[in-house]
């Protein structure tokens, strides 16, 4: 081998790297690729799809190899049948590595064949002997990871998975090395007679290798960070719900037991309002809902708190046609109508009363507002805190979780204002996205226990008022 060949290599060899690169990062962009990639028990057609997503671009780089001269880094079949052992298993990997020597047998190099099939069985036996973590972590670092390995096995050394698998690629790729050298019309691989060129040869081959691993474990990693998230979603929207139910129920309770001997008749009125919130509130359902639902849901609330106040309490609606479909948080209007009631017109001795408002506004976003004409809030506690969800004294969880979902769900799509006149009233202001109602968004799950506790709601009930 002369100097202008060895240059040759050790230049094929950095574009190797490049173009190893450069496939990765362009399939990581396929969100196909990055479900099959990432899936953990695929189907026979799963993987084909996944084998083929990745051998199409390398059975392409092959073709390259034999018809465009002196462009030998097109051709990543040895790498490639590697990392579909590892990741697919041995009969894919197999699969894909015949694909890769078409190109080459078409040329004449008969031993691209068996040499994939040999490489596809042995990488794969290694990928179902290793733990998946130790696959994904492998770096193409490979002096770091020969290094750590050092310094972390220093008394007694042991030859772990990753280092195993340099080792393994290592020697298979030498191997290949030293068939292409005897028989270089039958077979291409790098090769060169100066030991450090060859020593250069085996050693990108791990790299080559772990390029692919690094850019997809990112990707697998910002994948589980996305799910956690989501699960951190769904946890705190929970919380903040179970936050608010019991607020509401516990009041409605102690309406119910204050009626139950005096008037019996609205008491058991109220119980049957009761039951129908309980069967709503007992159903598996979606954050959202759209607002006719939400609105039928308050009504019974308020029907309950007309029973409680009598004359004391008015309710006027304001509800524009075109909002009754857009799609809200569920129990987003209740807690802000309880917080009106109680510290708004409860206070007062004539009561007064609680306004409900929608409309689009101009730039296209749903505007709800809750108003009462109640006692307001004391300009202390303003100056206090002026936008924060708890601005009234003796205000309990409501408005803070409504104002907290808002932030969760929405993010700074959406806003709540709280703007409040001392002995004239509060306005509560909720600026949100529009969503349309595509979809039932109560879920199936739950109905007949909703049923079971408004029975049981209403047979207590009776026992007390026979008693």
């Amino acid at each position: 081998m002369t100097q202008i060949d060895s240059k040759l290599i050790l230049i094929t060899l950095l574009v190797e790297l490049g173009v190893a690169a450069a496939v990765s990062s362009s399939l990581a962009r396929s969100k196909r690729f990055k479900d099959l990639l990432l899936k953990v028990h695929r189907t026979p057609k799963q993987t084909a799809w996944l084998v083929a997503m990745i051998c199409a671009p390398l059975t392409l780089g092959v073709w390259v190899r034999t018809t465009v001269p002196n462009f030998l880094a097109a051709d990543l079949s040895f790498e490639t049948t590697i990392l579909l052992g590892i990741l697919v298993g041995p009969i894919a990997a197999m699969a894909g590595g015949a694909v890769l020597t078409i190109p080459a047998l078409l040329h004449g190099e008969f031993w691209a064949l068996p040499v994939n099939l040999i490489v596809a069985a042995i990488s794969g036996a290694f990928g179902r002997f290793t733990d998946p973590e130790d696959v994904w972590s492998f770096s193409p670092m490979i002096d770091l990871s020969i290094y750590h390995w050092v310094t972390r096995n220093l008394r007694r050394p042991k030859l772990d998975r990753q280092i195993l698998l340099l080792v393994l690629v290592f020697g298979m790729q030498f191997g290949t090395s030293m068939l292409s050298m005897f028989y270089p019309r039958h077979f291409f691989e790098l090769y060169s007679r100066e030991y450090w060129v060859e020593l250069a040869i085996c050693a990108t081959a791990p790299i080559v290798v772990g390029i692919p691993l690094k850019i997809w474990n990112a990707i697998r990693i910002e994948r589980k960070l996305e799910e956690q998230g989501r699960l951190l979603l769904e946890a705190r929207l929970d919380a903040l719900q179970r936050q608010i139910n019991p607020h509401f129920l516990f009041n409605t309770l102690n309406s119910i037991t204050s009626l139950v001997r005096s008037q019996p008749e609205l008491a058991r009125e109220m119980v049957v309002k009761l039951a129908n919130i309980l069967r709503v509130l007992l159903k598996e359902r979606e954050a959202f809902l759209p607002l006719r639902e939400e609105l039928a849901f308050t009504d019974d609330y308020l029907d309950i708190e007309v029973v409680r106040f009598g004359s004391k309490l008015n309710v006027v609606k304001e509800i524009a046609d075109e909002t009754l479909d857009v799609v809200v948080p569920g129990m987003l209007l209740q807690p802000l109508i309880e917080n009106s009631i109680k510290h708004g017109l409860e206070p007062r001795i004539n009561g007064g009363t609680v306004t409900l408002r929608s409309r689009i506004t101009d730039e296209g976003r749903l505007l709800v507002e809750v108003e009462d004409d109640g006692v307001g809030i004391a300009p202390e506690q303003d100056e206090a805190s002026p936008t924060s969800g708890l601005v009234r004294p003796g205000t309990g969880i409501g408005v803070r979780n409504v104002r907290e979902r808002m932030e969760v769900l929405y993010g700074k799509l959406a806003s709540v204002e709280i703007n409040s006149r001392p002995g004239r009233g509060t306005r509560v202001t909720l600026l949100m996205p529009i969503m349309d109602a595509g979809a039932e968004v109560w879920g199936p799950i739950g109905g007949a226990a909703g049923d079971a506790i408004s029975h049981l709601v209403q047979g207590a009930v009776r026992a007390v008022t026979r008693s």
